[in-house]
């Protein structure tokens, strides 16, 4: 069985060797990226651009249901405004506020 002393150094060599091996893959990653940079004609400012969305095309949806005391509508999507719970709430059914 392993004295505590024993796992504690194998503990520091370990840590030595992962931060050894953390720099040199990370050398190594910034030697291939300066390589196609260079390759490629690439600067920085090649890096810190982004490149244009697509622009989203959405279309508004039709009204279905309007209240004709203020004019305030409701496609028939998503929750119900409050305006028209408290309608239905008071007696008023979802047809009479049909477009």
């Amino acid at each position: 069985m392993a004295l505590l002393k024993d796992l504690l150094a194998q503990r520091a060599a370990l840590d030595q060797q992962i931060s050894e091996t953390k720099e040199r893959e990370r050398a190594d990653a910034i030697n291939k990226v300066k390589s196609l940079m260079s390759e490629y004609g690439l600067t920085l400012a090649d890096l810190n651009s982004r490149p244009a969305k697509a622009a989203k095309t959405t279309t508004k949806v039709a009204a279905k249901y309007r209240n004709q005391a203020t004019g305030e509508t409701w496609s028939g999507r998503g929750l119900q405004p409050k305006w028209l719970k408290a309608a239905i709430a008071g007696g008023a059914k979802l047809d009479d506020f049909h477009v």
